[in-house]
């Protein structure tokens, strides 16, 4: 009977993983840690919050009491730590935050975890969520295996990374049985609109400037969430401890390409004039240390689990750009901030 502790289960990924595991596992426990910093929204699970094996916890994982508390009263046998802050902008401007929840928070949990399964730690896993970033930058040719050596570029995959290292580092000095996947961009419903793709929709959607950074030709390999979702719940099932494994959606995409292609969609949807929300489009100053390109090669976990993306990226943007034009109260309320009143109406 596993009782599974998922950190960050509140933010956009950690929302599908929640929801996959409460209603794929009815006979597990899952607990969702999460801190609900602005990034975390619990409305993002109201379709299981009454669910009778899911149990919610407001915490930060910095916090040893309460990690300990949290890993006695729901005895947990497992953990899956999505808790992270992934802004690169935000890295940028605030470093610090980012080494304290990345790589503090992680070291956090994994003593927690290696004090509560010390005698039989073997039947126990730590799966540790990361990301391409850590492998820094490609140029036109080549991708990202699980052989190559991390570079880091942002105090973000420089967080990302320095976590990972502690977790294979328990993992070899205490035996911690461990699993690390480094995942590309996702995308789909619930995310944050700060980053690339729900803030084009919302901008184009509102008429309103849409900045692309520099001349838009970075790249970037796109994985729609509910696949990634799918590959952390076999990665977790299947795998043996000690590996990594890369996950990507076989999908690169210049930015620029993206950008266009929403605002194709967004004006086809709405009945706008051909090329109107294009105009939206203004070019910025690009951010320091902006990684070229990054793309996968997810051969790995395909020939060893079986695992493919499920989902065409034409398919998976028009559900992305319909799931934010029939939710704009829930976009509403994250740019008032009234979705961070949800905890203190439902909970307190």
């Amino acid at each position: 009977m596993k009782s599974i502790l998922i950190t960050g289960g509140a933010g956009f990924i950690g929302n599908h993983v929640v929801r996959r595991f409460v209603n794929n596992y009815p006979q597990y426990t899952i607990v969702n840690l999460d801190a609900l910093t602005y990034a975390g929204n619990l409305e993002n699970l109201t379709d299981i919050q009454q669910a009778k094996n899911y149990f919610f916890e407001k915490a930060t994982i910095l916090d040893t009491k309460i990690l300990e508390q949290i890993f006695e009263k729901y005895r947990i046998t497992d953990v899956i730590n999505l808790a992270a802050e992934s802004h690169v902008d935000r890295s940028i401007l605030s470093p610090l935050d980012f080494v304290y929840t990345n790589v503090v928070g992680t070291v956090q949990l994994l003593n927690t975890a290696k004090k509560f399964w010390q005698d039989d730690i073997s039947k126990h896993l730590f799966y540790q969520i990361s990301t391409d970033e850590v492998y820094g930058t490609l140029g036109e040719t080549g991708l990202f295996t699980e052989q190559t050596p991390y570079q880091p570029n942002s105090p973000y995959s420089a967080s990302k990374a320095s976590a990972d290292h502690f977790v294979r580092a328990f993992g070899e000095t205490f035996h911690l049985p461990y699993i690390i996947s480094n995942c590309s961009n996702n995308y789909g419903p619930y995310q944050f609109p700060e980053k690339l793709i729900p803030l084009v929709i919302h901008n184009m959607v509102n008429q309103k400037p849409v900045p692309v950074y520099g001349d838009g030709l970075n790249t970037r390999d796109w994985l729609y969430v509910e696949d990634h979702a799918a590959a952390i719940d076999l990665v977790f099932h299947k795998s043996k401890p000690y590996k990594t494994y890369n996950i990507g959606g076989h999908n690169e995409w210049k930015n620029i390409d993206i950008v266009n292609l929403i605002a194709s969609i967004i004006d086809q949807t709405l009945n706008r004039p051909v090329d109107s929300s294009k105009q939206l489009i203004r070019f910025v100053k690009d951010r320091p240390g902006h990684d070229r390109r990054y793309a996968i090669d997810a051969s790995c976990i395909q020939k060893e689990l079986g695992w493919l993306p499920q989902t065409q990226f034409e398919i998976g943007i028009h559900k992305t750009i319909n799931w934010y034009l029939n939710h704009e109260d829930w976009v509403q309320k994250i740019v008032n901030g009234s979705y961070q009143d949800y905890y203190q109406t439902q909970y307190l």
